[in-house]
């Protein structure tokens, strides 16, 4: 089972906390969204001509649940929250290729 696993550090009265969230099955929540964002249809790309470096981009965005385990701990403790939770994923397209994954946000 691979996790992906996003770590941060916070200074809380005078103390470090650490904090670091690890997604169960993260490649296969990656795949999921990604064809989930697929549409049955393109919308086309603008006929305006532009500079050649310049690449279209389309966007597609869907929300779906996610599951996996927040830690936080310091010196002294280790607590580890098992989550599931709803998130909006956001993927782009370029033209003539597949969605890619770009960014996501928990929606709690």
């Amino acid at each position: 089972m691979k996790k992906q696993i996003v770590n941060s550090k916070v200074l809380v009265m005078n103390r470090l906390l650490s904090i670091s969230a690890a997604f169960d099955k993260s490649e296969l929540l990656k795949q999921l969204v990604e064809k989930l964002a697929c549409r049955r249809y393109d919308i086309g790309y603008s006929k305006v001509i532009v500079p050649s470096d310049w690449k279209a981009v389309d966007t597609s965005s869907t929300e779906t649940y996610a599951n996996g385990i927040v830690a936080v701990y310091n010196d002294e403790n280790n607590i580890n929250l098992p989550f599931t939770t709803s998130f909006l994923f956001t993927c782009t397209k370029e033209k003539n290729s597949l969605y890619k994954l770009v960014w996501g946000i928990s929606l709690s």
